[in-house]
């Protein structure tokens, strides 16, 4: 297990924390792919990927000839989440239109990992939390009104034995307020993608709640997106 300081120098490199914020959008990705995406070169990339594998931030799979590296899971997801929320802007040029539009609507509404971000995501934690489907009087912890909820508006049980918690906060990058990750997290946001409430948008984070989706949050949660 690494140390605190060699787990926080995993961070201390561009390249490095620009492939962990790529993969926040809980996909594998190649080396080259990643290599493209942060302008290095390949054995670069492959440098930098050993290292977080080796410090158990990624994940890696390889298929034939491919090297596909993910987030290693969901403590590794709220960790660079929880990081990119803490960092100033980057201020040093102005971003093009596209990637104005973009950053705009990832604001609005993304994917972190396999939940829901954004203003989207705080504004769904809200109303779970005002509606007694989540308690956060000492901690967050589901409800019995939430389990029965979970149950019957989106099909989900905890698996018997599951070590990964029900619920936990996220604190969110943009809204710097929490959001809801966890298996209730997860099990929204896959509900959502499924049923067709929220579409991506592009190849990235963003997503857009669809009038379907608009529909739904509003009878299940009384909130309007």
């Amino acid at each position: 297990m690494p140390s605190l300081a060699e787990t926080a120098g995993l961070f201390a490199d561009r390249t490095r924390a620009a492939f962990c914020q790529a993969l926040l959008d809980g996909r594998a990705w190649t080396a080259g792919e990643l290599a493209r995406y942060a302008g290095v070169r390949p054995s670069t990339a492959s440098e930098h990927l050993s290292r977080l594998v080796a410090g158990g931030v990624l994940a890696e799979e390889r298929q034939g000839r491919h090297r596909y590296v993910r987030l290693a899971g969901p403590e590794a997801a709220a960790l660079v989440e929880a990081l990119a929320s803490y960092a100033a802007p980057d201020t040093t040029a102005p971003p093009r239109l596209g990637a104005a539009t973009l950053l705009g609507a990832e604001a609005r509404a993304r994917t972190c990992y396999d939940h829901l971000a954004g203003r989207l995501g705080v504004v769904l934690a809200d109303a779970m939390i005002a509606r007694g489907l989540v308690a956060a009087d000492s901690g967050l912890a589901v409800t019995p009104a939430g389990r029965a909820w979970l149950a019957d508006a989106l099909g989900y049980e905890q698996p018997p034995g599951s070590r990964r918690p029900l619920v936990r906060d996220c604190l969110d990058r943009t809204e710097r307020r929490p959001h809801l990750a966890g298996a209730l997290g997860a099990a929204l946001c896959a509900t959502a993608l499924r049923r067709q409430w929220i579409r991506r948008v592009g190849s990235g984070r963003a997503v857009k709640v669809t009038p379907r989706g608009s529909d739904a949050f509003h009878d299940l949660l009384a909130v309007t997106v």
